[in-house]
C-alpha cells in the first residue's frame, strides 16, 4: 500500500474520515458508499448495468463503466446466506449485486484497487459496523 498515493487520492476526491476506514485486520482500506459516490461524481464515470442472473437468493450484475474514452467491465454478485453459505444477509440480492458492481467499477477506473482499497459494499465483512 502506497500511503503517498492514497493521500493524494483522498485529497483529490475530498474524502473525509466518514468516507474511509481500516478493515479490522488492518490489511485493507475500505471506502464507504458516500466515498464511492464522491469519486464517481468527480470523475464523471458513467456506468451501465446488465443483469446476468437474478434468482430468489442470487444475483449477478455486469457493470460497464466509461470515463474519458476508457471502458472497463466488471461484475458484482450477491448470494443470500450466512458467511459460510453466502455473501449477504440481505433479501435484496439484485440491489446488492448492483452496488458491488458499481463500486468495483469506480475503484478500478480510478486506480484504488491497485492500492489495496476496497468498497464497503463488496463484502458484509467490510461493513463499518463490523470494523
Amino acid at each position: 500500500m502506497n500511503k503517498d498515493k492514497l493521500k493524494e487520492k483522498y485529497i483529490k476526491y475530498g474524502l473525509s474520515k466518514e468516507d474511509v476506514f481500516k478493515h479490522q485486520g488492518g490489511h485493507y482500506i475500505i471506502i464507504t458508499r458516500s466515498g464511492i459516490e464522491k469519486i464517481q461524481a468527480i470523475e464523471n464515470i458513467k456506468i451501465w448495468y446488465e443483469v446476468i442472473k437474478c434468482e430468489k437468493d442470487f444475483a449477478g450484475v455486469k457493470a460497464t463503466a466509461t470515463k474519458e474514452g476508457n471502458t472497463l467491465e466488471t461484475f458484482g454478485s450477491a448470494l443470500k446466506g450466512d458467511f459460510k453459505n453466502g455473501n449477504t444477509m440481505s433479501w435484496y440480492v439484485l440491489e446488492m449485486a448492483e452496488k458491488r458492481a458499481m463500486s468495483r467499477a469506480v475503484l478500478k477506473m480510478t486506480g484504488f484497487y491497485e492500492l489495496g482499497v476496497f468498497s464497503e459494499d463488496e463484502s458484509e465483512e467490510f461493513n463499518r459496523n463490523n470494523n
